[in-house]
């Protein structure tokens, strides 16, 4: 009985000399450690996919931006199909894009027809020099499985785009997304060598 009494002892006093040395801290700061060498290990073996690897290949889209609401009271708009135009993504400053198309339209309000259930859309007089446009811009992206990625950020629909020049900076939203295939003559172009001693 003393034996198992002097056993009891010993064990209480090293539980309690362990306990005393570790903290809460020092075991939240051993599982990050253990989580960080599991996902490392994952990572390793190729069981987790790595941002680098995600791509799946590279290639022009278009997308386009509505912007809503433009007032413009000049003679014309200063977007122009085939000119540059700087964007940024979510405030981000990107790069210059290609503009391919512009489509401007004025504000319109719907009427109904009289002695009749149809309705008619025509120009709103009350707000003569208010435009939404929609405008056409073409990149070169990388293609993931989410879609494609174009300055770091995936290209959406809904996300936020800043158009600027050197007499405007419009505020849209990204409203379609077109993935170009590729041509022939890409992939001839490819398929040169440029470096051939002639």
């Amino acid at each position: 009985m003393l034996l198992i009494n002097y056993k009891h002892q010993i064990y209480k006093l090293m539980e309690r000399t362990f306990m005393e040395k570790f903290k809460p801290v020092d075991l939240i700061i051993i599982i990050g450690v253990i989580i960080a060498l599991i996902v490392g290990f994952f990572t390793f073996k190729n069981f987790r996919q790595t941002a680098a690897k995600q791509i799946e290949a590279t290639s022009k889209i278009s997308f386009q931006v509505y912007i809503r609401g433009v007032t413009l009271t000049g003679n014309q708009i200063p977007l122009k199909a085939d000119d540059k135009t700087f964007i940024s993504i979510r405030n981000v400053p990107y790069s210059d894009l290609d503009i391919l198309d512009v489509k401007a339209d004025r504000k319109k309000i719907v009427l109904p027809i009289l002695n009749s259930k149809k309705v008619m859309v025509v120009e709103d007089p009350s707000q003569a020099n208010v435009y939404d446009l929609v405008v056409t811009l073409s990149d070169t992206a990388k293609i993931t499985k989410d879609g494609a990625v174009v300055g770091g950020n995936k290209i959406k629909m809904g996300l936020p785009i800043t158009l600027e020049g050197k007499d405007y900076k419009f505020n849209g939203t990204v409203s379609d997304l077109k993935i170009m295939p590729v041509t022939d003559d890409d992939k001839f172009h490819g398929s040169l060598e440029t470096n051939d001693n002639v």
